[in-house]
């Protein structure tokens, strides 16, 4: 037998493929003048090993394609996400801004609102001076009443 004819096993283990992947194409061969070694296990002749090897890697030219293409849709993807994330944080990071600047002015209110606050309870309250004075002339009266009365 020519070493040239090798087995469906043989190019595969060669390949490093699998026998069903070299079966698949053999049905894309013609058909007639297959030949079968002396044990009946069919053999490929060196242009049936070449018309295979073409198919296969035309098939994984195609795969490769198949998965750059796929790989592109995925990373233009994940970028727009991205792109999307940043403009979220931007935003959020205007609310937070925001949110701090409304939170001074209400502190600065609440200071204001509170020294208003002192200066009104500061003019309702007499002074302890006012009181003493009231006090003391409450117990003049009396005492020149009490006189009167005498």
């Amino acid at each position: 037998m020519s070493e040239d004819l090798k087995t469906i096993k043989e190019l595969a283990d060669e390949w490093g493929i699998t026998k069903q992947t070299i079966q698949y194409h053999i049905k894309f061969l013609p058909t007639e003048n297959r030949q079968k070694n002396d044990s009946g296990i069919t053999v490929l002749t060196l242009e049936e090993q070449w018309i295979i090897k073409k198919r296969i890697k035309r098939k994984d030219k195609n795969k490769q394609t198949e998965n750059r293409q796929e790989k592109l849709t995925v990373n233009s993807v994940l970028l727009e996400q991205v792109s999307d994330l940043k403009e979220q944080n931007n935003d959020l990071r205007k609310l937070l801004d925001q949110q701090q600047r409304l939170a001074l002015q209400d502190k600065k209110l609440l200071e204001e609102y509170k020294a208003e606050n002192d200066n009104l309870k500061a003019l309702k309250m007499p002074s302890q001076e006012t009181e003493f004075k009231h006090l003391d002339n409450q117990y003049k009266d009396e005492v020149n009443a009490l006189k009167e009365k005498l």
